[in-house]
C-alpha cells in the first residue's frame, strides 16, 4: 500500500459552525492519526489549523469526519512558515475578538449523556445538566465570542477538579465543552410550590405533581414550559382556562416509545424529532386517542422528543405524554428568569420547577410539518438559531446588511460575509414586550456576530413597529434605509433558500398570505408578482374587496364573508346568514371606504369561506384559526368537479366559490376541498402561462398561506413540469421576512451603485 506524500506547510482555515462543537479535540485525534504536527485554535473567523505533514486525506477527513453538530462551509489552505520546527500536536489559546464564524445552535442531549445520567455507577447519574461538546445549550448561555466558558453563564459555576480533568483533555469528549458541569460543581434544580423551595428530590416531586393532575412550569434551556398530563382532558382544560387559550393547540413532549401510541411517524419525520435540533414537529393523530382539548378539530398533534437531561429524567418517572406549551402570558415573550416565574406563571402553575443555570436569550421551540414536497419550517427557534444561510451567488461583495422583518411572527436578519442569519422567532411585535425583545435582539445579534450594518431594510409599510424599529437604528447610525415591498420580501426570501443566482433571471412568484402594503397602497395578500431580486411587477391578484373595520377584520371572519357575499351578488345570502348582525352601517362603512381598505388578500378570503362554510368563530382566538379549521375540514373531502374562477385582466374573481348554483356538492368537507383547488388552480395557471411564455423561469410560492399543506400540494400538482421553488428551512410566513428584504435591499444598492459607475 502506498502513502500520499505530505503536502508543503500550511495554514488551514475551517468556515462554519466549528465552535463548541468539539472540532479543536477532533483536529486533534486526527492529526495523531495521520502523524501531523503543529496547533489548532479558534479565533474570530472559524478554526485555524498549523500543519506540517498533512495530506490529502488529512484534509479531507476535516470534511467527512468532522463532529456531529459541525457544519463545515469551507477549508482553505495557503502556504504557512513555522518560525520554530513543530514538536507534536497541540490545542493552542482562542485568539482575537469579533466574529466571522457560525455559534452553534443548542443542542438536543446526546446518547452519550443520556446513558451516563441512567447508570449508578457513573458521577453524573441523575444530573439534569449533564452535557459535552456533542449536546446541551449554546445560544441559550452565551454572553459573547469567542465561544469560552467565562463568557457565558457558565462562568459563575467553578468547575470542581473531576470536570477540570476532563474540560483540559482532548482525548476526552468534554474537552473544551463549555457548560460542563456535574453534581459537584454544577447547577441545581428544585421545585417551589406556595413560595417555597421544597426539600424533595425536584424530578421525583414534579413528576408525583404531574401524575396528580397539576399544571407546572419547568425551566429549560430557552425558556419556561407550562406541562401538564397530556392525558388528563380535566388537566388540560384548567390550563387553557388559566391561560385564557380556548382553541390554538398545544405542544406535546414524549420519549418516543410513548409517542408511538399516540402517532406514526415516517422516516422523514423520524429525522425531524431526532435531529439534534429536536423541534417540534406536525404528526397526523394515530393509535390511542389522547384528549381533543389538545388541538381542537385538528387532524395533527404537534410533537417533540425530550432534549435536556432534566425532561429525560422526569419522563423517566412517568408513562403518560406531557403538553409542553410556552410559558408566558398570552401574546407576551416566553418568560426566561426565575423572578420572572415567579411574578407571572405562578397565575397558570401550580408549582415551579427551577434551576439555577441563567437564560440569556428567550428562544422558542422551532415548529416544523414534513410535507410530500419535503419539510416545511413553521417557526424558526430553539436548535436551529443562529444556524446561518449562504447568500446566493452574485452576492459575494453585497454590502452587510440589517433587516428588521415584519410586525407579526417578528425575526430580524443579518447579512455579512456571504452568509445570512435569520434570528430566532421574537413574537408580534405589537405587544410591548416583543418589541422591547426586538430592539435588544438588534443590538444583541448585532454585538454577538460583529456586525457592521452598512444598509437597513424594512417593511414598505411605515406605520409596522418593525419599520420604525429600522427607522431608529438607520438615523443612530447614519445609514440608507431601503423601503421593500411586503410580498417582493417573500418572494426573494424564498429564491434565496434556494440559493437562485442573482442573475437567474425572472421568476413568477405566487405569493398568497395575510396583509401587506402593496405599492400601490392598496393591502396586498393574494398575488402573482413577476419578477427578481431587484424588482418586481403584479400580474394577477385576488379581486379586492374592502376590510371591513380595519384591523376588526382580521378578528372576525364573518366580517370578511359579509365583503365576498356582497361582492359575489349575494347579498340576499348575506342576509339571512348573518342575521343580527349591524350590515348597513358596515355597508355604509364600506361604501365609504371608512376604516375599510380595499385588500385582496388571501388569508382574508380563507377565513371567508370558512365562515361560509360555518366552521369559523364569531372571533378568532388566534391567528389562522379558521384557516386551519378550512385545512382540516378540506383534509375529509375531495374536488369532484373543480370551479373554475374567471380571471379578468389580471384579476382573479373568487365569486364562484360563493354561488350555490355552480357547487357540485353541498358536502362541506368537498366543498372546502374545492376551495383549496380552485385557488391552486387559477393562481398556478397565471404562473404557468408566465413561464410558457418566457417572462418567468420558474414559479416561488411564499407567503403563509402555503403552511397550508394541502394548498401546496394542489399548487405543485397544478403546476407539473415546471420547476417550482416553494420554503423548506425558512419559514414561508412572516418569519422568513427579514432574509428577502435583506436580498432586494441588497441587489438595488449594488444595482445603484453599479449604475453610478
Amino acid at each position: 500500500m502506498t502513502h500520499a506524500p505530505p503536502l508543503p506547510d500550511l495554514a488551514i482555515r475551517i468556515r462554519g459552525q466549528v465552535q463548541g462543537v468539539g472540532f479543536r479535540p477532533f483536529v486533534w485525534q486526527l492529526a495523531q492519526a495521520h502523524g501531523v504536527t503543529g496547533s489548532v485554535l479558534n479565533d474570530p473567523e472559524g478554526v485555524l489549523i498549523h500543519a506540517r505533514g498533512a495530506t490529502a486525506a488529512f484534509l479531507d477527513d476535516l470534511r467527512a469526519k468532522a463532529p456531529p453538530l459541525a457544519r463545515v462551509d469551507g477549508v482553505e489552505t495557503a502556504p504557512f512558515a513555522f518560525p520554530v520546527p513543530p514538536q507534536g500536536f497541540l490545542i493552542a489559546a482562542s485568539t482575537g475578538v469579533g466574529a466571522r464564524t457560525r455559534v452553534t445552535p443548542d443542542a438536543a442531549a446526546c446518547p452519550d449523556c443520556l446513558a451516563e445520567i441512567r447508570d449508578p455507577a457513573d458521577r453524573r447519574y441523575g444530573y439534569p445538566f449533564a452535557n459535552c461538546t456533542h449536546c446541551g445549550p449554546r445560544l441559550s448561555i452565551l454572553d459573547r465570542l469567542p465561544y469560552d466558558r467565562a463568557q457565558t453563564s457558565m462562568a459563575a459555576f467553578e468547575m470542581c477538579p473531576a470536570c477540570r480533568a476532563e474540560y483540559e483533555d482532548p482525548g476526552d469528549r468534554r474537552f473544551h465543552a463549555q457548560p460542563v458541569a456535574c453534581p459537584a460543581c454544577g447547577p441545581r434544580a428544585w421545585v417551589e410550590a406556595g413560595g417555597v423551595a421544597l426539600d424533595t428530590d425536584p424530578l421525583a416531586e414534579a413528576a408525583r405533581r404531574l401524575a396528580d393532575g397539576q399544571i407546572l412550569a419547568i425551566k429549560g434551556i430557552g425558556g419556561f414550559h407550562l406541562a401538564c398530563d397530556a392525558t388528563n382532558a380535566g388537566a388540560i382544560g384548567r390550563l387553557r382556562e388559566r391561560k385564557r387559550r380556548p382553541a390554538k393547540p398545544l405542544a406535546l413532549m414524549a420519549p418516543l416509545h410513548i409517542l408511538r401510541r399516540h402517532a406514526a411517524p415516517d422516516e422523514a419525520e423520524l429525522a425531524r424529532l431526532t435531529d439534534a435540533a429536536a423541534p417540534i414537529v406536525l404528526l397526523p393523530r394515530s393509535g390511542a386517542r389522547l384528549p381533543d382539548g389538545l388541538a381542537p378539530g385538528q387532524p395533527t398533534l404537534g410533537w417533540m422528543l425530550p432534549y435536556t437531561p432534566l425532561h429525560h429524567l422526569i419522563f423517566d418517572r412517568l408513562d403518560v405524554p406531557l403538553v409542553m406549551t410556552s410559558g408566558n402570558l398570552s401574546g407576551e415573550p416566553q418568560v426566561i428568569g426565575n423572578d420572572e416565574a415567579r411574578a407571572k406563571l405562578l397565575r397558570f402553575a401550580d408549582a415551579l420547577v427551577l434551576h439555577d443555570r441563567d437564560i440569556r436569550r428567550r428562544l422558542d421551540d422551532s415548529v416544523e410539518r414534513v410535507t410530500p414536497h419535503g419539510p416545511m419550517v413553521l417557526r424558526r427557534g430553539r436548535g436551529r438559531v443562529p444556524g446561518t444561510l449562504p447568500l446566493p451567488p452574485g452576492f459575494e461583495a453585497a454590502p452587510d446588511t440589517l433587516a428588521t422583518g415584519g410586525d407579526l411572527k417578528g425575526a430580524i436578519c443579518l447579512a455579512k460575509t456571504g452568509q445570512a442569519l435569520l434570528s430566532h422567532h421574537l413574537g408580534d411585535l405589537d405587544d410591548a414586550l416583543s418589541f422591547a425583545e426586538a430592539r435588544k435582539a438588534v443590538a444583541d445579534y448585532r454585538d454577538l456576530f460583529d456586525h457592521a450594518p452598512t444598509l437597513i431594510a424594512a417593511d414598505l409599510h411605515k406605520g409596522y413597529r418593525a419599520t420604525g424599529l429600522a427607522r431608529g437604528v438607520a438615523e443612530e447610525l447614519d445609514l440608507p434605509l431601503v423601503a421593500v415591498q411586503h410580498h417582493h420580501a417573500h418572494l426573494a426570501a424564498c429564491l434565496g433558500e434556494h440559493l437562485w443566482p442573482r442573475d437567474g433571471g425572472p421568476v413568477a412568484g405566487i405569493i398568497l398570505d395575510g396583509l401587506g402594503l402593496g405599492a400601490d397602497g392598496t393591502i396586498w395578500g393574494g398575488e402573482v408578482l413577476i419578477g427578481d431580486y431587484e424588482r418586481v411587477s403584479r400580474r394577477a391578484w385576488l379581486k379586492p374587496v374592502p376590510l371591513i373595520g380595519g384591523d376588526a377584520a382580521g378578528r372576525m371572519p364573518w366580517r370578511n364573508l359579509l365583503a365576498r357575499l356582497d361582492d359575489a351578488g349575494r347579498a340576499d345570502e348575506a342576509e339571512a346568514r348573518l342575521a343580527g348582525k349591524p350590515l348597513a352601517t358596515l355597508r355604509k362603512a364600506a361604501a365609504l371606504g371608512t376604516n375599510a381598505p380595499l385588500s385582496s388578500s388571501a388569508g382574508r378570503l380563507f377565513d371567508a369561506y370558512a365562515a361560509f362554510l360555518g366552521i369559523a368563530p364569531e372571533v378568532l382566538s388566534f391567528e389562522g384559526e379558521a384557516a386551519m379549521a378550512l385545512e382540516a375540514l378540506a383534509l375529509t373531502g375531495s374536488t369532484r368537479h373543480p370551479v373554475a374562477l374567471p380571471v379578468d385582466d389580471g384579476v382573479i374573481d373568487p365569486a364562484p366559490l360563493f354561488d350555490p348554483e355552480t357547487l357540485q356538492s353541498a358536502d362541506p368537507a368537498c366543498l372546502a376541498h374545492g376551495f383549496h383547488a380552485a385557488l391552486a388552480r387559477a393562481f398556478a395557471d397565471v404562473a404557468r402561462r408566465a413561464v410558457g411564455s418566457g417572462d418567468a423561469r420558474a414559479v416561488v410560492l411564499s407567503g403563509g398561506c402555503f403552511q397550508n399543506a394541502l394548498l401546496l400540494d394542489l399548487t405543485i400538482a397544478a403546476l407539473a413540469g415546471i420547476p417550482v421553488l416553494h420554503h423548506r428551512e425558512t419559514p414561508a410566513n412572516d418569519g422568513g421576512l427579514a432574509l428577502g428584504q435583506a436580498l432586494v435591499a441588497m441587489a438595488q444598492a449594488e444595482a445603484r451603485a453599479m449604475a453610478g459607475r
